[in-house]
């Protein structure tokens, strides 16, 4: 009995093949797309951990400087002659051949064993080499190849470090990062004698650090990392209407073969038992097929988002994917219960059903007025709490779940717009035909509701989503222009290259500007400090948000502090409010300024007050003002003065291109997602047309019987299915214009602690409007096509059946 009833209910794919595989595919591309964010998110974080794993930050303690800066030698080797058994360490960043490389220079005679991930005393790699000048460096086999053909001592390859990180002796690292005698940290040995000195009379300007326990980049990254997921779980609920729709109308179509179950005998448990059975097999092969399809479109989007991370925050992500199980595992159970949540009403309808019920077929179950209004009511008050979670809420969480409730409310609201448009329409059409048309395209809108849903929210998206990296573009453009004022910007190599180079300029051009910095810790986050020149490049053109009237005249004096808007928000500060710096000295804020792009908060002060609180502060770069058609001749004439490689003099146009550059792919995901989504909800549309036109004939035979055309209500379809875009895309625009604030406003400012201006683009609403009417034209051509060519015999038959 339980074989058969299973073979009775899979007869039904059998007969609707175009159906299954509407549903198969719909179910495949809405888990390919949440199973590519999450195959990249997966890598990106993998490579994370090894970053925090590197020589044991994540097991060991550190000592420290408690302002960030690096420390002496001295303070080493002061603690080795008081017992301390601990292991120097120097972390910074050189460019080889345009390749920026995260240097990290260890001891291996006094690393922990926690912190050896490679074993420099392997035969393959060798305690003297990694030593002995020239030195080796380890590094992964992606970076390696990113190194090919670069000056660079000789490479050995080890999977255990993360792409753009290299591993070499001490000595040699001190010597390639300009910094004789200096280190980042000690790592703390856990088998530490008790006879040691206390830390507090051997080095008591240092602090002991906990092992991370996360990576910064992770957090760092979390807000980046959180919107693909936002967007795959965007364009898996979008697929999920396909699902619901293709299931609801299985279920509609099967009444008879259910009421025949029922009525020989199968238990009514048995039955939703083999109903449920039927749905875990076709989810379960959907999921693998679209788990497959997700590991290949994030093999295509992950050398983009590797390029973004890398521009925006300095994250090294390598740009090929792994196969992790978790993400098959994840993609396949997100898959199974989506098919079972979006079947779930009709096994209820079917638990409720009377055993001998009657089995009318019907494309699908007619919304009442009544429905509509508590559906609407429903969106209504989603809407309200979403303007509730914005006002009072705060996070990332609290600031997309306001989103996804505003864009759920916007959905749910569509139909009884749609329906009062359309009884608008026909109220104002004349003619028997004109009006006809509107009826039952009203008629058929509660077929279609779910598909012109998944729609909507891919118009809205696209919208939403377009108008962010538009005004994010049009105000980052012009924001460059205010920032980079100076026609060249140079990068020497030591100090003493830094001081000559200097001198030579100052004869050569009209200002030479120091761009020097520290780096020390403010409430409880890194903080970069800038030391700046009193010139009128600065006063002219550096972008401020807010400051009070003398604020360059007291940055100059040493009495003042501009901060970047992301310290300002994260730190809740005013002006006027007090700054802590080196050494006990603190300063008020008299100035906030814009600084697009940088994660980081950031404050600037005078030069002369940089160098007398951080003596250790880097001084290797320039800002040179100069006639802009000199500029050339003069970058020309220093590389060959110095020797200096090409990328360290840039002009202003090479600094504003290589930024728009890392814009351009830092939102190249979004705008493939985007596209994916919008696809996704066109084939929404095809699978309600496809699977709604054989139900069609009794609606459309009275009007072919009196004197209608085939080919005229072929037209008519397509006319319908252009109209229902048209009108739903209306309703996208303001929705996606609140996405588009609510990214802009809220999840802007929480993730990365700037607000942009919002600016509005037509001309994008209208080639969007022409996409999705295009869209709807082609998904509904073949049931057009269908219904050309039917035999007059079909339309007859209809007219033979009692209904």
């Amino acid at each position: 009995m339980l074989a058969q009833g299973f073979l009775a209910l899979l007869s039904h794919w059998r007969r609707h093949r175009l159906q299954l595989a509407m549903l198969l595919l719909g179910l495949a591309l809405a888990t390919a797309l949440w199973s590519a964010v999450q195959a990249i998110n997966g890598e990106a974080r993998a490579s994370y951990a090894r970053a925090a794993a590197v020589v044991g930050q994540d097991r060991l303690e550190q000592l420290v400087r408690a302002d960030g800066m690096r420390l002496p030698q001295s303070d080493y080797i002061a603690l080795r002659k008081a017992g301390w058994l601990v292991s120097p360490v120097i972390e910074g960043e050189k460019r080889f051949d345009g390749e920026r490389l995260r240097i990290l220079g260890i001891d291996p005679v006094t690393l922990p064993r926690e912190a050896a991930q490679v074993d420099v005393g392997a035969e393959d790699i060798g305690l003297s080499r990694f030593i002995t000048p020239p030195g080796l460096f380890i590094v992964s086999r992606e970076t390696a190849d990113r190194l090919a053909g670069a000056a660079t001592p000789p490479l050995s390859i080890s999977e255990a470090l993360p792409s753009g990180t290299v591993l070499t002796d001490i000595g040699i690292a001190q010597d390639l990062l300009d910094a004789p005698g200096q280190l980042s940290r000690l790592l703390i040995d856990p088998r530490q004698p008790t006879a040691a000195k206390p830390l507090a009379e051997v080095a008591p300007h240092l602090v002991r650090r906990a092992p991370v326990a996360e990576s910064d980049l992770s957090r760092l990254t979390d807000s980046f990392h959180l919107n693909l997921t936002a967007f795959g779980l965007l364009a898996f609920a979008v697929g999920l209407f396909i699902v619901h729709s293709a299931i609801g109308l299985a279920f509609e179509q099967r009444r008879p073969v259910i009421r025949t179950l029922r009525a020989v005998g199968l238990p009514l448990r048995t039955l939703i038992g083999l109903m449920v059975a039927e749905l875990l097999v076709l989810s379960t092969v959907a999921g693998l097929i679209g788990v497959a399809l997700g590991y290949g479109v994030a093999a295509l989007l992950l050398p983009d988002v590797a390029a973004s991370l890398r521009g925006l925050y300095g994250a090294e992500v390598p740009g090929t994917l792994s196969i992790r199980p978790s993400v098959w595992g994840l993609g396949l159970a997100i898959a199974v219960a989506g098919t079972l949540a979006s079947a779930a009403s009709r096994l209820w309808r079917i638990a409720a059903m009377p055993l001998l019920a009657p089995a009318r077929p019907r494309a699908w179950s007619l919304a009442s007025e009544r429905s509509l209004r508590l559906q609407a009511a429903a969106g209504l008050a989603l809407l309200a709490a979403a303007w509730l979670i914005v006002g009072f809420g705060a996070g990332l969480v609290a600031g997309f779940t306001a989103l996804g409730a505003m864009l759920l409310g916007a959905a749910l609201i569509l139909p009884l717009l749609l329906s009062v448009l359309l009884k608008l329409a026909a109220a104002l059409s004349k003619g028997v035909v004109a009006q006809w048309f509107w009826a039952d395209t009203r008629q058929q809108l509660p077929g279609l509701s779910l598909a012109l849903m998944a729609l909507l929210l891919a118009l809205a998206a696209n919208a939403g989503v377009g108008t962010m990296v538009q005004s994010f573009r049009q105000t980052f453009v012009g924001w460059l222009d205010q920032r980079l004022p100076s026609e060249l910007y140079v990068t020497t190599r030591s100090a003493a290259e830094s001081l000559q180079v200097r001198e030579w300029l100052r004869q050569r051009s009209d200002a030479v500007l120091p761009i020097w910095n520290a780096e020390l810790r403010m409430f409880g986050q890194p903080v970069q400090v800038f030391g700046i020149a009193d010139h009128a490049t600065y006063r002219d053109h550096w972008p401020m948000l807010e400051a009070e009237p003398d604020a360059w005249d007291r940055i100059a004096r040493g009495e003042g502090v501009l901060a970047n808007e992301q310290l300002m928000r994260r730190a809740a500060l005013r002006l006027g409010d007090t700054i802590p710096l080196e050494a006990g000295v603190s300063l008020p804020l008299v100035g906030v300024f814009s600084d697009y792009g940088n994660p980081k908060g950031q404050v600037i002060i005078g030069v002369d007050m940089l160098v007398k609180l951080f003596p250790d502060a880097s001084r290797l770069r320039y800002a040179v003002r100069i006639a802009p058609d000199r500029a050339p001749q003069l970058a020309a004439d220093l590389r060959r003065a110095f020797d200096l490689p090409l990328e360290n003099v840039v002009n202003q146009a090479t600094v504003k291109d290589f930024s728009l550059k890392i814009f351009e792919r830092t939102f190249a995901v979004t705008a493939a997602l985007n596209v994916l989504t919008l696809g996704v909800a066109g084939l929404a549309i095809f699978a309600s047309l496809l699977t709604l036109s054989g139900m069609r004939l009794s609606q459309l035979a009275p009007a072919w019987a009196m004197g209608l055309a085939l080919r005229r209500l072929a037209l008519l379809e397509v006319l319908r299915s252009a109209a229902l875009a048209s009108f739903t895309m209306l309703a996208a625009v303001p929705v996606g214009l609140g996405l588009a604030w609510m990214l802009l406003a809220v999840i802007n400012v929480e993730a990365f602690g700037w607000r942009l201006p919002m600016h509005l683009f037509p001309l994008d609403w209208l080639r969007l409007f022409l996409l999705a009417v295009a869209s709807a034209v082609l998904a509904a051509l073949l049931p057009a096509l269908w219904l050309t060519r039917r035999r007059p015999a079909d339309l007859v038959k209809v007219f033979a059946n009692e209904r």
